[in-house]
This record gives structure tokens, sequence and C-alpha cells, in this order.
């Protein structure tokens, strides 16, 4: 439970995992909690990470496919 602790947002997500299967009238195993939490913030970062990227790969100024009579906007 130490590395829940540390961390406010995986705490929290543990704590709406648990709440969840209590509404659906399930027992949740602490375990399968911690894994299936922690799974859903890795999945989260990497959602992230993967906008991050295509926000770069989508700017103009990195597009290598464009003539180079394009007139791209001056960065100053």
């Amino acid at each position: 439970m130490c590395l829940l602790c540390d961390d406010e947002k995986a705490y929290q997500a543990y704590m709406n995992y648990l709440d969840a299967m209590e509404r659906q009238g399930k027992a949740a195993d602490p375990d399968k909690a911690v894994d299936a939490v922690l799974d859903a913030l890795q999945a989260q970062a990497n959602a992230e990470v993967n906008a991050e990227a295509r926000a770069k790969q989508d700017d103009p100024a990195n597009d290598k496919t464009l003539s180079p009579f394009f007139c791209s906007p001056i960065n100053k």
C-alpha cells in the first residue's frame, strides 16, 4: 500500500476502483485492485505521451513532405 499512499493520483484511482467494485456488489481483492489501478495509470501515462508525440508530428514546421515552395510560419 505504500506505493499508493505516496502518490495521490494513484491513491484516488485505487479508492475509485474499490468504490466501483462495491457498487457492482463485488468484493475487491486488494492485490488485483492494485494491479488494475497501476495498469490504468500506466495506460493513461502512455496515452498522454502518445498525444504529445502526435501534436509534435502534426506541427507544420515538422512536416518534411511539404513542397519547398510552401510558406511556413516563421518562428520567432
